[in-house]
């Protein structure tokens, strides 16, 4: 029966241990991006409305606290509207829309690196499996015994680095796309409550 060593692989193959920083790299923007998001969730409904409110009755100031108090890129977009009210509209509407430009950026933060180890890692694991398969002939060549059990060995270490490779670029491009998702959701949220925010202002 064949057994792999893996600790020995990762000491015998530089493309494993490439691989494993890329699963730390991969786990440590997926836990960031997630405290991100987690930090930022908001009960829209409810915050629109206390806005609404604080807008009509005119109290900015008021409204200018609560949207300072809440981490979250609509209370950006929003704290944004009522400092500028007194501009004109077309005024108001390019300085919200550069804000959710620059909120997005926030949110799509790091994203990228997911979706690259999620590209490429499997490349780097075949890479490795290559690499490894080349060895192992090579030392078969050299040695000229031990048969296939000596080939097979060598295959099976080979073979690691692209399973290795696809079990990081399979949650990586799952995670990647999860969280592009949540930004093209706050995305819309965004843009839709800026419509609500100038109507509430009623600038002309």
């Amino acid at each position: 029966m064949i057994t792999v060593d893996l600790m020995e692989v990762i000491r015998r193959s530089f493309t494993m241990v490439i691989l494993v920083f890329c699963s730390v790299l991969a786990l440590s923007f997926t836990v960031e991006r997630w405290w991100f998001f987690r930090r930022i969730k908001l009960d829209i409904g409810n915050f629109m409305t206390i806005v609404k409110k604080y807008i009509e009755e005119r109290k900015f100031n008021e409204a200018l606290d609560r949207c300072k108090s809440t981490q979250n890129p609509l209370a950006r977009l929003v704290e944004v509207g009522i400092m500028n009210h007194q501009k004109t509209k077309s005024q108001l509407v390019e300085l919200m829309n550069a804000t959710r430009l620059e909120e997005r950026l926030k949110m799509e933060r790091f994203t990228i690196v997911l979706g690259t180890l999620g590209a490429i890692c499997p490349f780097i694991g075949l890479f490795g499996t290559v690499i490894g398969i080349i060895k192992a002939f090579h030392d078969l060549a050299i040695s000229g015994s031990g048969g296939p059990s000596v080939v097979a060995a060598g295959i099976s270490e080979a073979l690691l680095t692209t399973a290795t490779g696809l079990a990081i670029a399979i949650p990586a491009v799952v995670m990647f796309n999860y969280f592009m998702r949540k930004v093209k959701n706050l995305s819309i949220v965004l843009e839709a409550n800026q419509i609500r925010i100038l109507d509430y202002l009623k600038v002309d």
